[in-house]
């Protein structure tokens, strides 16, 4: 396979699953963000924030990820499920009948053409395919879960490198500002995924991830203080 090839089919699943890039991207920034914070909030040993961000993050992206794999698997499941169904239901001539009278025709149109095609397997098939639209383009589960592991920890680690860099107190503020900036970019993508208003994804975004921030420091020194009295 050619170098053009895999760029298209890497394009291709990449646009396909920017919805789950966008929330694996989220969900790591703000779990991770929380982590982070709640335990540098309570210490000056580099090594232990980064232990305690790093397991995290894995732990977080394996996690989202078997998560994305069901979530995907099941929906096309039930979807498969549900359109076998329908199409051996619309053998019988009274379901299909109904279904025409559902569609819009009045009820001498729907038994009309119900008798047209009830003798003709392959023509009442098609009948069903065309009332049930254009069918949906099927995920791949592993597909979403790649890109769910990828996004995931990809996010989660903007938190942690500034501590891999810097003194602590420095890998505070470089990193909640990086992180924020982070948030304000998934806010804006989220606002185009979901035709949202911009402003009001982002804040939301920003929102989330502070309070997750505040939530792990709050934790963080709650526990520091319970266990030094």
């Amino acid at each position: 396979m050619n170098i053009r090839l895999i760029l298209q089919r890497l394009r291709s699943s990449f646009t396909n699953s920017a919805g789950t890039i966008v929330f694996g991207m989220e969900d790591g920034t703000v779990s991770i963000f929380g982590l982070i914070f709640g335990v540098a909030a309570t210490t000056s040993d580099t090594k232990t924030v980064l232990i305690a961000g790093a397991s995290g993050a894995i732990a977080a992206a394996v996690s989202m990820m078997a998560g994305a794999y069901l979530d995907v698997e099941t929906t096309r499941d039930e979807s498969d499920a549900t359109r076998s169904f329908l199409y051996a239901s619309a053998g019988s001539a009274m379901a299909l009948s109904d279904r025409l009278a559902k569609a819009g025709l009045t009820s001498e149109q729907s038994n009309a053409l119900t008798a047209a095609v009830q003798n003709d397997p392959n023509a009442t098939t098609a009948l069903v395919a065309a009332l049930d639209g254009a069918p949906k383009k099927t995920l791949d589960p592993l597909e979403q879960a790649l890109w769910m592991l990828f996004a995931d920890f990809l996010a989660a680690a903007v938190p942690i490198l500034p501590f891999v860099f810097l003194p602590i107190f420095q890998a505070r503020i470089v990193s909640g500002a990086v992180t924020v900036a982070l948030l304000i970019a998934l806010g804006f993508g989220r606002s185009r995924i979901g035709n949202r208003s911009s402003l009001r994804t982002v804040v939301e975004t920003v929102s989330i991830g502070i309070a997750a921030a505040l939530a792990g420091i709050a934790i963080g020194v709650l526990i520091d203080r319970w266990f030094t009295g």
